[in-house]
């Protein structure tokens, strides 16, 4: 199995990007989305009865996949340096578990770690989880080799942010990496996230 990634600076890229994951054959199951939900664009009401039940403790977990795919079991959770998020999937699952009795700052921790344990660089992680804080939507997906290249297609797309460019113009800001102490970052609507 490789860990195939795609940051984007909107939902709807993301999911757009989940559903041809979805549809090309990669199990809902192997699929994650944790995107950004400070302004939020998600509503209480939006909820399933799955999320329901994540938000109440029952984790993440609980919400993966299902009859619809992978976006019908969305929840909402917090996490200390990024804010409100919107999550499904493996991803959201491990990270919550491995910030399971943890400090404050743990969740943001388990999700670096959990990609950093998929196989995907500290460094690039740390890019990662800095894009869902400044508003953006990151779509993991588990996947054998042959499926790779197409996997990396899809989360390739021209909608998705080179990961390298991005890197450089937050460390153009002074940037060095995630801080899970920061404040939550607000973005104003309808501004595009650099």
């Amino acid at each position: 199995m490789r860990t195939v990634n795609g940051l984007f600076d909107d939902y709807d890229n993301a999911s757009d990007a989940v559903g041809e994951l979805e549809a090309s054959g990669v199990p809902s199951d192997d699929i994650s989305i944790v995107a950004n939900n400070s302004e939020e664009w998600y509503r209480d009401d939006d909820r399933s009865a799955a999320a329901e039940d994540a938000g109440a403790g029952a984790g993440i977990g609980a919400v993966v996949g299902g009859a619809g795919g992978l976006l019908t079991g969305l929840g909402v959770m917090a996490i200390p340096g990024v804010g409100p998020v919107v999550a499904a999937g493996w991803l959201a699952a491990t990270a919550v578990g491995a910030a399971a009795g943890a400090a404050v700052g743990g969740v943001a921790g388990g999700i670096i770690g959990a990609l950093t344990d998929s196989g995907v660089s500290e460094r690039d992680a740390h890019v990662y989880a800095e894009g869902i804080r400044r508003g953006g939507a990151l779509v993991t997906a588990r996947v054998s080799d042959e499926l790779a290249p197409m996997a990396e297609r899809i989360l390739g797309q021209s909608t998705a942010v080179d990961l390298d460019s991005r890197r450089r113009d937050y460390e153009a800001e002074g940037w060095t990496a995630f801080d899970p102490d920061a404040p939550a970052y607000r973005s104003g609507k309808g501004r595009r996230v650099p």
